[in-house]
């Protein structure tokens, strides 16, 4: 099958975002699928540049990234970026058109692209990662929902019992992060590591959607500022968040690392994820009250490797198993209790932390089941 998927591996050239789109393309072409990988530059400015710590329409470093990412899986051949100035690189706009001509769907990963060229592919499927906020037009373009044939998101309890999550009167199919398990090597994990994670205290702001304010995770960290001192355990975050934030984890006692080392690209940001005893993380706000059951695939990413993961509940553990490996909390003193757990017998949950990936996040199931799916006709708005 000829698959396209647009991403934003160029203008977003770092560690944890590059997992998430590299998954799909390397998990779709181990199932033995021709792959297409495009991006376009956006808006002006958009490519962001490490190196120089700067926002540019240059988009040379992440180009060079993109091949440093795509040759070790066969996939540096078949590429394009439609650049600021007019120019296409890797391949002709011409021939960019060609293949939209001839594949037989197009993904549209977080729903952060759209060309006129798009039009051409026969099939189209939007996976939406940021539910709630992709569905108020507060992520992505969500004025171009009425150009797909079938909408994903990794809200999977949308249009669930018990899920307030806003739709826009679409209709959306369950999916989640793809783990190409072969990446994701399991390590001993060492009790005496920090738990840790890798976190936006505010990705960007607030929304207020029908009179109801949805937020980030600034929102849902305030119970959790002295974790560390009330818990006697060594916890680490890699973050970037405004002086006071900084003071009153420290003051609690959290260790805090540069989130740019740790990012830089997708090896340091395993690494990361490697070192550490298991992860402990809030949610966004946003998906905790809606109980979207959105997951992270940074936390996929811990489980793949043998970390356990302890993470507030969105309302994932209406379908994925909680308790041994992956263990979900509501509230401070469930948080409490489950890194307690972990003292109980820590080699169980690491071999439980890498079934639950294997059972739950395999991208040969999850890639295959998204497939089957793009093609099943099904109305579009959520009241047909």
């Amino acid at each position: 099958m000829k698959i396209i998927c647009a991403g934003n591996l160029i203008r977003y050239p770092l560690g944890g975002f590059s997992w998430h789109h590299l998954q799909y393309l390397a998990g779709f072409a181990r199932l033995g699928h021709e792959i297409t990988y495009v991006e376009d530059y956006g808006w002006a400015d958009s490519c962001y540049d490490p190196a120089r710590c700067d926002m540019t329409s240059d988009p040379s470093y992440g180009i060079a990234y993109l091949m440093k990412l795509l040759r070790p899986h066969g996939l540096d051949r078949s590429w394009c970026y439609l650049a600021e100035d007019g120019e296409a690189h890797g391949m002709p706009r011409r021939q960019f058109a060609r293949l939209c001509r001839e594949c037989d769907v197009f993904f549209n990963l977080s729903n952060i692209n759209w060309v006129p060229e798009f039009e051409l592919c026969a099939r189209r499927a939007m996976i939406d990662t940021d539910p709630v906020f992709t569905q108020i037009g507060g992520h992505g373009m969500s004025e171009s929902f009425d150009q797909y044939h079938v909408l994903f998101s990794y809200g999977e309890n949308a249009h669930r019992p018990g899920c307030d999550m806003p739709t826009g009167g679409a209709r959306w199919l369950p999916t989640r992060q793809p783990v190409t398990l072969d990446l994701w090597p399991v390590t001993q994990g060492e009790p005496a590591a920090p738990f840790t994670t890798v976190m936006n205290w505010s990705a960007y702001s607030e929304r207020e959607h029908d009179g109801r304010v949805y937020g980030q995770k600034d929102r849902e960290f305030t119970p959790f500022f002295s974790l560390p001192n009330e818990t006697g355990r060594l916890m680490e975050i890699a973050l970037n968040a405004p002086m006071e934030a900084r003071e009153r984890l420290a003051a609690g006692g959290w260790r805090l690392v540069n989130p740019g080392e740790v990012t830089r690209d997708p090896w340091t940001y395993q690494d990361y994820l490697r070192s550490s005893r298991a992860e402990f993380s809030v949610a966004k706000h946003a998906y905790v009250s809606a109980r979207c059951g959105w997951f992270s695939d940074r936390s996929a990413g811990y489980l793949a490797m043998g970390r356990p993961v302890i993470v507030q509940d969105t309302g994932f553990s209406d379908f994925l198993p909680c308790g041994k490996g992956l263990l979900a909390f509501r509230s401070p003193a469930e948080a409490v209790e489950a890194i307690n757990r972990l003292d109980d017998d820590y080699e169980a949950h690491c071999r439980a932390a890498r079934s639950v990936a294997e059972e739950h996040f395999d991208a040969r199931r999850v890639l295959t089941d998204l497939l089957e799916r793009s093609f099943i006709r099904e109305p579009k708005e959520e009241n047909r």
